[in-house]
């Protein structure tokens, strides 16, 4: 091992050379690793406010059923004359409300593929195979159901993954879950977005209105041309996604497209390199540093370390920090706690035998793990993609069971598909409530019953 001669070259000063070089690894792991574990602490609590939402509304419509539909359908008005647009209280929550949602998730999706987990094919791959699977045989079992029945329109119900669920369940058992296969979900549940996003876009619209196509395509041409020229300012992003969300609506798309559409478009890299960044940083912050004591910073001087330090973030990581917490603990809740109440009241076997709850949980259950576990296992026995984490089949086996929670989506879809129809809205809702249950506790069963607890991490 060569030593490199300084100043002063004393065993003291060696001493204390050596803790300081051994801290710098783990400091930059930390900041590598610390905006995941922000993330899945978010999206575990947010998990947690979710199901007693959804608990809150279930008990909410058995003990009074009329005083819940009549808030949902409590008239709202806006505008004034013949421009007045007329809406009820769920209008708003599920045309509105989940159009902020989606636009969390168009960000988390161009965020992704721009610098996170699926900025590669080898990273995407695994998730984007089991995926597809975890999307297709669900929605084949719901069809083997409803094939030429009244709820055949429901094929799309249990495609969906809920990430905040699932990450939820995942973060409970984390020692007995490796890392990367909570990753691995993820991204499975982005690739799940993704699907969601087009079934509902493509299949479950009210026709097409070919002059309002075209101001989407205006809309959506001004976007692209905002994120080319690095448009950085969340307001100009907001009056743009106004528009694209009216001109769809008119268009006879669900409005809450123009939420992924307008986050798809926001910058997912920063404007300038880091390094770049930081060295006129510390060109600047050492040119104050060798100031007088007694000379205070100017108000310029401190606004161009902070400009600095916002070159450093993309607008997209920036928009995403500012909106999940209200996405996850505003939005999402109150979506639960407007779609969730069902009457169970006389809803014994005979409702979940019916075709389209018992396709929709079978879907969510059987698909679902099936659907996941056995495309992923394929593909990693193939050589197509390595296995996260070196995972025991056991482990990739139990998060498979879990990413049947399919809540937040599965419902949304569910009311697109069954809006001229109640009782089979409630009969699906019914079907997500069980599968979701169901998958749930048996994935918790199996990854805590399954191989012993994965080995704390540690820090390079």
């Amino acid at each position: 091992m060569t030593n490199i001669q300084g100043t002063n070259d004393s065993p003291r000063a060696e001493s204390h050379a050596a803790p300081k070089a051994a801290r710098q690894p783990r400091n930059v792991f930390g900041a590598v690793v610390r905006p995941l574990q922000a993330f899945l602490r978010l999206e575990a609590s947010s998990g947690v406010v979710l199901l007693v939402a959804a608990a809150v509304a279930l008990l909410w419509a058995n003990l009074d059923e009329g005083s819940y539909l009549r808030v949902l359908e409590f008239p709202l008005a806006v505008g004034a004359g013949t421009a007045e647009s007329h809406f009820t209280v769920g209008a708003l929550v599920n045309d509105g409300l989940m159009a902020l949602f989606f636009f969390l998730v168009g960000m988390e999706i161009k965020r992704e593929l721009a610098v996170g987990e699926l900025d590669s094919v080898g990273k995407a791959s695994l998730p984007a195979i089991a995926a597809l699977g975890g999307m297709l045989l669900p929605a084949g079992i719901f069809l083997a159901f409803n094939w030429g029945g009244a709820g055949q329109n429901g094929w799309g119900v249990p495609m969906a993954t809920d990430i905040a669920f699932c990450v939820g369940v995942l973060t409970l058992l984390q020692r007995r879950v490796p890392r990367p296969l909570v990753v691995f979900v993820t991204a499975l549940a982005i690739f799940d977005d993704i699907g969601g996003i087009l079934v509902i876009a493509i299949f479950y619209g009210a026709g097409l209105d070919t002059t309002w196509l075209a101001v989407t395509a205006a809309v959506t041409i001004a976007l692209f041309i905002m994120n080319r020229s690095y448009v950085k300012k969340g307001l100009a992003y907001v009056v743009a996604g106004g528009a694209l969300w009216y001109a769809i609506h008119a268009s006879g798309i669900h409005a809450t497209i123009a939420g992924v559409i307008t986050g798809l478009m926001i910058p997912a890299r920063p404007p300038r390199p880091s390094r770049d960044v930081l060295h006129e940083l510390a060109v600047h912050v050492d040119a104050l540093d060798h100031r007088s004591t007694d000379e205070e910073l100017g108000g310029a001087e401190i606004l161009l370390i902070e400009d600095k330090l916002e070159e450093l973030e993309a607008p997209v990581q920036r928009f995403i920090h500012l909106l999940h917490p209200y996405v996850a603990y505003g939005v999402m809740p109150v979506f639960a706690l407007a779609n969730s109440g069902v009457a169970l009241h006389g809803a014994g076997l005979a409702t979940l035998t019916t075709p389209v709850a018992l396709g929709t949980a079978l879907g969510l259950f059987i698909g679902k793990q099936l659907g996941v576990y056995v495309p992923a296992t394929l593909a990693v026995r193939a050589g197509v993609a390595p296995m996260p984490g070196n995972a025991p089949p056991t482990k990739l086996y139990g998060v498979s069971l879990v990413a049947g929670i399919g809540f937040t989506v599965a419902l949304f879809i569910a009311t697109l598909a069954f809006r001229q129809a109640p009782n089979l809205l409630a009969e699906a809702k019914v079907g997500i409530l069980v599968g979701s249950f169901v998958s749930g506790a048996v994935g918790a069963a199996v990854l805590r019953g399954f191989g012993g607890p994965t080995p704390p991490r540690r820090s390079p």
